[in-house]
């Protein structure tokens, strides 16, 4: 069932003025018997030329839209000086009403231009279907080039033209939320290299479980790749990083570790490196992102660690990974844990609680109950000593750095600040810790 309906009039030249009214007209009739039962929210997206009076071109609309504007509460135009703005208004809309299902209506010589705007700023929670909108110019030019344009492959330069325009786009939008805030442990040594643990704050993604520095697209979620990447050009501005020199650990809960420079696994949980200059980072939302950093050998890494993960050991498994790679000492490596879940929130099933229970007793609270609490931090500070690493040279929340600060807030206590996909459910941000060498 279709829950909202695009009209796309954005291309519509003068010329069509006298004609649009009524076949606009007859559109939304067409639509409102259609969905007797259950109106869709319908949004007619038109082009805002810069420099028009406030009653410019597009005014010519309006008496085809009034009637149905006063019938229905669910009717919108939606006027913007480039197909990226008004599309990006129309997915606010959507996403404020949390609808997936769309129909766009649109002139067959917009259909292909349509698709490649929809691929950069949806991602596969929304289900698109098109139609035509039967637009019959006087110009017989004109009706050749949309037949012959029909089904055909977009030129490169045009899509290169979609992919600036939505950038530029996206780079316009105000921060969301305060300043950009990036947290620092003085244990790591700032003249050789550049870390940091963001929060939520600074970015650009608006839905409110996303909102705003989110990290993270997937399939699942409502945040496209190109908004998690001008987040990501964000910090990597405030931070010093190159944002084309990023390299992100491929989630797997598991213990594979990637060496940079050599073949990339499908998926690994850390990642490691000795090159100047790469920043290397792994998410948490909920998770740990656990940050290594050896200033002896200068080499660093990082790795994601859920539940599943600590148990495996991947934390461990990335600091062999710099000994065996690199030579490094495991006396030498400081090790951050950055903000995760505590244990004053997270449970477990009893099954998975007991392997905590095995590292230590003292990683499970109310282990007798059906989901006691885990402590991962803990587990992951007991493995990570027991390996060799030195416990004055690993922080978390049990050992505050030299200015008195924490480095590893309960991701689930403070909304404010962090994502959790405990607290929030499926449609999560997510936050990054981050380490490069200077």
């Amino acid at each position: 069932m279709v829950e909202a309906v695009l009209i796309d009039l954005f291309s519509l030249t003068a010329d069509l003025q006298n004609n649009i009214q009524g076949l606009l007209h007859n559109t939304l009739e067409a639509i409102v018997k259609c969905s007797s039962l259950h109106a869709p929210f319908v949004y007619v997206m038109c082009c805002h030329r810069q420099g028009s009076e406030k009653k410019g071109e597009q005014e010519f609309l309006l008496p085809a839209l009034r009637v149905f504007r006063s019938l229905k509460r669910r009717l919108e135009v939606v006027c913007a000086q480039t197909t990226a703005a008004a599309l990006y208004t129309i997915k606010q809309r959507l996403d404020e009403k949390d609808l997936s299902i769309i129909k766009v209506i649109l002139p067959t010589l917009r259909k292909d231009l349509m698709k490649v705007y929809v691929g950069h700023l949806f991602t596969a929670v929304y289900q698109f279907e098109f139609e035509d909108l039967q637009v019959v110019p006087d110009s017989e030019s004109l009706q050749i080039s949309e037949h012959q344009h029909e089904g055909q492959m977009l030129p490169s330069q045009d899509m290169a033209l979609i992919q600036s325009e939505i950038q530029m786009y996206l780079e316009s939008l105000p921060s969301l939320k305060g300043e950009l805030t990036i947290l620092r442990s003085s244990l790591i040594p700032d003249d050789i290299f550049l870390h940091g643990f963001t929060t939520r704050t600074g970015g650009i993604s608006y839905i409110p479980t996303l909102s705003s520095c989110n990290l993270f697209s997937s399939s699942k979620r409502r945040d496209p790749q190109v908004v998690v990447k001008e987040n990501l050009r964000r910090l990597a501005n405030a931070a010093g990083f190159n944002p084309e020199a990023f390299h992100r650990v491929k989630v797997d809960h598991a213990n594979a570790v990637c060496i940079m420079g050599k073949t990339e696994p499908d998926n690994y949980d850390g990642i490691v490196t000795n090159q100047k200059g790469v920043t290397l980072a792994a998410p948490g939302a909920d998770c740990i992102p656990v940050l290594f950093a050896d200033p002896v050998r200068r080499a660093c890494g990082a790795a994601h660690s859920g539940w599943k993960g600590t148990l495996l050991g991947v934390s461990m498994a990335t600091v062999n990974a710099m000994v065996s790679e690199y030579g490094c000492n495991v006396k030498d490596i400081l090790v951050v844990l950055g903000p995760s879940v505590g244990p004053c929130c997270y449970k477990l099933p009893w099954e998975s609680a007991k392997e905590f229970h095995r590292i230590d007793p003292n990683c499970v609270r109310l282990f007798d109950s059906a989901s006691p609490y885990i402590d991962i931090r803990r587990a992951t500070r007991i493995l990570l000593e027991r390996g060799g690493i030195l416990p004055e040279n690993i922080q978390d929340d049990s050992i505050k750095d030299h200015q008195n600060q924490n480095i590893t807030f309960c991701t689930a206590c403070h909304p404010d600040k962090f994502y959790s996909h405990f607290r929030d459910g499926t449609n999560f941000g997510t936050q990054i810790g981050f380490i490069s060498i200077k």
